[in-house]
């Protein structure tokens, strides 16, 4: 509270605000948000006036968030150590063989090897990307969707950025999750599908659609659990990840069909930035 003061007294036509704790008549803490402003030289105020608002839950809430992310770093630390650094050693001998020999039981090998680095690796994504979001900064669609296309195995598949929008977003984060929604049109609409980029009406979102196979009615309730797959090589933690980012933002993500009958996945809540805000390239 001093220091806000201090701020207002040497810059006075500044809002100050401050969050600190204070003890109930009964001996119960609570928290207490300020905003104070400075009005010494107007009448009739003549002194610092202030308006508090109690956000005692509001902190123990983002506590709990903490904790919570303090747990899911320690079990990402425990997949991380105890599991990809045998999986590292297990990997060399099959390596070591299939140099000195052709044989099928050690391809097999490799690959169920190859499957369960995939599947630690996004073990350790899912884990992370459910932390809730702090600070955000304005993101370009269009240009973070141009690297994003870049990082994923496309094949023939095309993609079509319909959009120059630009959202308030954790720019680590929306690149996961743009590039396992990339991942996943091509993996399920073929080699030669055709991906777009486009924002929804009202700009309430954006979209990814694809002019594959669809997915079907019955499948879309469990679509996003963890673990499921369509495909035999699939890890099934790709949309998983896609919605636990989109939880740590605040928003919703639903599932329709596009205009070519393929799937599209919506992510809807988005905050629009401001013509004001500086976007940084």
């Amino acid at each position: 509270m001093r220091e806000q003061f201090e701020q207002l007294l040497s810059n006075p036509d500044e809002i100050a605000s401050a969050e600190y704790r204070g003890k109930r008549a009964f001996g119960e803490w609570m928290w207490v948000e300020s905003r104070a402003q400075n009005f010494l030289d107007e009448e009739p105020i003549d002194g610092i006036l202030a308006t508090l608002r109690e956000v005692t839950e509001r902190k123990h809430r983002e506590r709990e968030l903490e904790r919570q992310n303090e747990r899911l770093d320690e079990f990402a630390g425990v997949v991380s150590h105890d599991l990809q650094n045998p999986l590292n050693v297990v990997s060399v001998h099959p390596e070591m063989a299939a140099e000195e020999t052709d044989n099928d039981h050690v391809r097999e090998a490799m690959q169920s090897l190859d499957r369960m680095e995939q599947l630690v690796e996004d073990l350790l994504q899912l884990a992370r990307q459910g932390q809730a979001v702090g600070e955000t900064e304005p993101v370009k669609l269009r240009d973070l969707a141009e690297r994003c296309w870049r990082n994923v195995e496309t094949a023939a598949a095309r993609v079509e950025i319909a959009t120059d929008a630009t959202v308030r977003a954790d720019s680590h984060r929306l690149r996961s999750l743009l590039e396992n929604l990339f991942h996943n049109a091509v993996a399920h609409g073929g080699e030669d599908v055709t991906v777009t980029l486009g924002t929804l009406d009202g700009g309430t979102g954006f979209y990814v659609a694809d002019d594959g196979a669809g997915i079907p009615a019955e499948e879309r309730e469990d679509i996003f659990e963890s673990g499921h797959s369509t495909r035999n090589d699939g890890t099934g933690f790709g949309l998983a990840i896609v919605e636990q980012i989109a939880d740590a933002h605040g928003r919703e993500v639903r599932i329709t069909d596009s205009e070519a009958g393929g799937a599209r996945i919506e992510i809807t809540g988005i905050e629009t930035v401001r013509d004001r805000e500086t976007v940084p390239e």
